[in-house]
C-alpha cells in the first residue's frame, strides 16, 4: 500500500500499521466487551472502531475517491461524534445503545474503508496527505481511549478481570523528587513546523514566564496516600469551589479505582486488581484533586508553558510514558489561532471552553504519538484518563 501519510514526519506512520493496531486492541474482547458503555462520557470499543473508519470516509473517501459507495448510509449519523457541520449525530450516552451493527459487522466496516483508501492512497492526490494524517493521529488517540474505557467498563465488574491483552509495565521510579530551578524569561511555545501537530498547538508564539521551580518526577501514590491521611478529601480550604462540589457529588475520598482493604490500599488497574505500590505514580485524579493536594503541599499545578519549558531545557523524568499531568492552563486559542475551514475544523477549536490542559503523554498513548507541544485536554472532573500531576512553585522571594 501506497502510504502518501508518512512523507512529512520522521517517525512515519503506516495506515495500515496504525489500522491494524485499533483491530488488535480489541481481538482479545468478547463482542459483549465492545458494547459496553459504563459511563456517558466513555464509549463502547466497537464504536470506536466504527468511528475511526467513519472518519477516513466522510472527510476522505465520499468527497474525493471516484465512484466510491458508503458502505452504509446510517453509519453516518451512527458514528459521527461532534461534527455538527456533517449533520445529525447519535446522543453520545446512548452509544451503548447501538447493538445493531454488530462487531462483525463493523469489521468488515473497516476493511471496506481500508481498501477504499488503499485505492485513494494509490491515486496519489498531494491534497489528501494532511487529512489522512490528521486521520492516523486521530485514530491513535481513540487507540488510548479504548483503552481508557475497556479499564473503566471492567472496574464496573465485580469479578475486577483484567484487560488480557496490555502487559503491565513497572511504572516504580525510585528516588526522591529534585527540584529544578527554571530562571523564566521570553520563551517561544508552541509546535514548530517540523513534523505533524494538532491545530490547536499553533501558532508558535513568544511567552515570558516569571522564574519557577518544578519537580522533576510525578508524584507517588505515598505522597498522595499522605493527602488522604491528612484528611485531604475532607478539608474545604484545599479545594476549588467547583472541585468541592465535584468531590460532594462524587463521594470521592480517593483517587479513581482506588479502595482501601484490610491490608491497605488497592486499586484497579489494566491488568486487573492489584496492591497500591508507594513509588508508583499516582493515577486517576481529576483536575481537581490534583489542585488540592497541590495546595495540600504547599506548591502549585505548572502552567502549560512552564511544562514546556522545564521539559525542553531541564533534566525532568516521568514524561510521556507514565501519565499525562494536570497543568494550571485552560485550554485556550494560542494567539494567532484559526480552526480549519469546513467541519473538520470542529475538531478542536470549539472546545476551546471549560476544560484544562494536560501535557506529556501516557503508559496507553501510542508509541511516538506525544511531542513536546502536544496539548491534551479534559473537563477538570474527569477521572478516567490515565492522568497524574507534578508539583511547581515560586522561586523563593517571588510573590506568590
Amino acid at each position: 500500500m501506497r502510504d502518501m501519510a508518512a512523507n512529512r514526519r520522521e517517525d512515519k506512520l503506516s495506515y495500515r500499521d496504525v489500522r491494524a493496531a485499533s483491530v488488535a486492541l480489541a481481538a482479545p474482547l468478547s463482542a459483549e466487551d465492545c458494547q459496553m458503555q459504563s459511563m456517558p462520557d466513555a464509549s463502547p470499543t466497537k464504536w470506536h472502531l466504527a468511528h475511526t473508519s467513519w472518519f477516513f470516509e466522510t472527510f476522505l473517501l465520499v468527497p474525493r475517491l471516484r465512484n466510491y459507495r458508503p458502505f452504509d448510509p446510517a453509519y453516518a449519523t451512527l458514528f459521527n461524534s461532534y461534527y455538527v457541520g456533517i449533520g445529525e449525530r447519535h446522543a453520545r450516552p446512548e452509544r451503548g445503545l447501538i447493538s445493531r451493527p454488530s462487531l462483525d459487522e463493523i469489521l468488515v466496516y473497516r476493511e471496506h474503508v481500508d481498501a477504499a483508501m488503499d485505492r485513494l492512497m494509490t491515486e496519489g492526490d498531494p491534497r489528501s496527505v494532511p487529512l489522512i494524517e490528521l486521520g492516523l493521529h486521530h485514530e491513535q488517540q481513540h487507540q488510548e481511549l479504548i483503552l481508557m474505557d475497556i479499564q473503566h467498563a471492567f472496574s464496573r465488574n465485580p469479578a475486577a478481570p483484567p484487560y488480557p491483552l496490555r502487559p503491565l509495565r513497572d511504572l516504580v521510579e525510585p528516588g526522591p523528587a529534585i527540584w529544578l530551578d527554571c530562571p523564566g524569561g521570553l520563551h517561544m511555545i508552541g509546535h514548530t513546523d517540523d513534523g505533524f501537530a494538532f491545530d490547536n498547538e499553533g501558532p508558535r508564539h513568544r511567552y515570558w514566564l516569571e522564574p519557577f521551580a518544578i519537580a522533576d518526577r510525578l508524584v507517588t501514590a505515598g505522597e498522595f496516600i499522605a493527602f488522604i491521611d491528612d484528611g485531604g478529601y475532607r478539608q474545604p480550604e484545599y479545594w476549588l469551589a467547583d472541585g468541592w462540589a465535584a468531590r460532594e457529588a462524587g463521594q470521592w475520598d480517593a483517587p479513581l479505582y482506588w479502595r482501601r482493604g484490610p491490608d491497605g490500599w488497592n486499586r484497579f488497574s489494566l491488568g486487573g486488581a492489584r496492591t497500591v505500590v508507594i513509588d508508583e505514580p499516582v493515577l486517576h485524579l481529576s483536575y481537581y484533586e490534583a489542585d488540592a493536594y497541590a495546595r495540600w503541599a504547599g506548591c502549585r499545578l505548572p502552567t502549560e508553558y512552564e511544562w514546556e519549558v522545564a521539559v525542553q531545557l531541564l533534566p525532568t523524568r516521568q514524561v510521556y510514558d507514565v501519565a499525562w499531568q494536570w497543568t494550571a492552563s485552560p485550554y485556550s486559542p494560542y494567539p494567532g489561532f484559526e480552526p480549519a475551514a469546513g467541519a473538520v475544523g470542529e475538531y478542536n477549536g470549539k472546545f476551546m471552553v471549560n476544560q484544562m490542559v494536560l501535557r506529556g503523554g501516557s503508559l496507553a498513548t501510542p508509541a511516538g504519538h506525544c511531542r513536546l507541544s502536544y496539548r491534551n485536554f479534559f473537563p477538570p472532573h474527569a477521572r478516567w484518563t490515565f492522568s497524574s500531576l507534578r508539583l511547581a512553585r515560586n522561586m523563593r522571594g517571588d510573590a506568590t
